[in-house]
């Protein structure tokens, strides 16, 4: 009998989001499959690794506050058994300085600029108040500074981000409070169709499109999230052929940045802007939900896939 693990967050240390959402469905598959399978928390002491065939990383949502425990953690389980995706393309994903790479490599995005010190990011906040660069966009009508977006290259579920003017004291702030992390910070132009709730999820698994979500604007313009708190509205939606090409694209060319293999699963999240076209926002490669309660039948698709590679 194949043993599996399903790796998540305990939800009472992780309120944030249910972590289970996904793991529930898909464990049932996988017992109808005749498999052994379980949910397991990464950080529970008590888990013996060694005891599973395979462990499947699915929702360790808290590792962007715990980035060196869970490292740790993943190269302990690697030398116990087997883990998907593989931890080399993990530790490559949890850095979004990988958009960089990925960009260099022809996979279009939105301009981004990284700071690692106050001094740079305050002098590419005052560039783009003047709508002169530090990739913040060109003034509106009014002569007022168009929003930009800081964020942490380490970071998930929106956490310290915010959609703010790039001259408003609370976007500088923000940005101290990423470097005080200590982190590194993103700043990008906003993006008029990803505020308008236009960004889609493109999921596909051992490299085959299976469904795409939609999930609506997170971000209010000021700072913070829309009503208050992070709250997905996931709709199932169609994808272009456009899309899915622009997808399996991400991911080739992921496999040649990288050199590793193609994952069991990702999640492309992409926009098509009026003026540039399609646009990676983020390659989700090792803890995307799935939204499974959506698409049943991409359930018993990924079921399949992971006792493929068990």
């Amino acid at each position: 009998m194949t043993k599996v693990g399903i790796v998540i967050t305990d939800p009472q240390r992780f309120d944030a989001a249910d972590t289970m959402r996904d793991a529930v469905p898909l464990l049932a598959a996988l017992h109808r499959r005749g498999a052994e399978a379980r949910a397991v928390d990464w950080a529970d002491p008590e888990v013996d690794w060694a005891g599973f065939d395979l462990v499947v990383l699915r929702s360790p949502w808290d590792y962007a506050v715990r980035p060196r425990e869970f490292d740790a953690w993943l190269e302990r389980a690697d030398s116990l058994t087997r883990v998907l995706n593989e931890p080399a393309l993990v530790r490559w994903n949890m850095d979004k300085r990988y958009l960089a790479q990925l960009e260099t490599a022809g996979i279009p995005g939105v301009p981004t600029s990284y700071h690692e010190e106050e001094s740079s990011l305050v002098d590419a906040l005052a560039a783009a108040a003047r709508g002169t660069g530090g990739s913040g966009g060109p003034a509106d009508g009014a002569g007022t500074p168009a929003h930009v977006v800081l964020k942490p290259t380490v970071g998930a579920g929106a956490r310290l981000t915010g959609l703010l003017r790039p001259d408003d004291p609370a976007a500088s702030a923000l940005g101290r409070q990423i470097l005080a992390g200590p982190g590194t910070v993103m700043l990008q132009p906003e993006v008029p169709e990803l505020s308008a709730g236009r960004e889609k999820a493109l999921y596909l698994v051992d490299g085959r499109f299976t469904h795409a979500i939609a999930k609506g604007a997170l971000l209010a313009p000021g700072g913070g999230l829309r009503g208050g708190s992070y709250r997905e509205t996931p709709q199932l939606v169609e994808a272009s052929a456009a899309e899915r090409a622009f997808a399996e694209q991400v991911l080739a060319t992921t496999a040649t940045v990288t050199g590793l293999a193609m994952p069991l699963y990702a999640r492309i999240d992409i926009v098509e802007s009026a003026t540039d076209g399609l646009l990676l926002l983020e390659a989700e490669l090792f803890e995307p939900l799935f939204h499974l309660p959506l698409a049943p039948a991409v359930t018993e698709v990924f079921a399949e896939a992971i006792l493929a590679r068990a």
